[in-house]
C-alpha cells in the first residue's frame, strides 16, 4: 500500500485557499466599482432637477 503524500495534499489546500481568497477580492473590487458608477450618474440627474426647481418659483 502506498504512503499518503501529506506535502502534496497540504500544497493543494494552500493553492485552493489562495484561489478562493483572490476570487473574493475580485468580487469585492467588482462590487466597489459597480457602486461608484451609479454614484457618478446619480449626480447628473440631481443637477437637472436643481435647474427645474429654480425655474418653478419664478411664476
Amino acid at each position: 500500500m502506498a504512503k499518503p503524500n501529506y506535502s502534496f495534499e497540504k500544497r493543494q489546500r494552500e493553492i485552493a485557499k489562495k484561489k478562493k481568497k483572490e476570487e473574493k477580492l475580485a468580487r469585492k473590487q467588482a462590487a466597489k466599482s459597480d457602486d461608484s458608477v451609479p454614484a457618478d450618474t446619480a449626480a447628473d440627474p440631481g443637477d437637472n432637477t436643481g435647474d427645474a426647481a429654480e425655474s418653478t418659483p419664478q411664476g
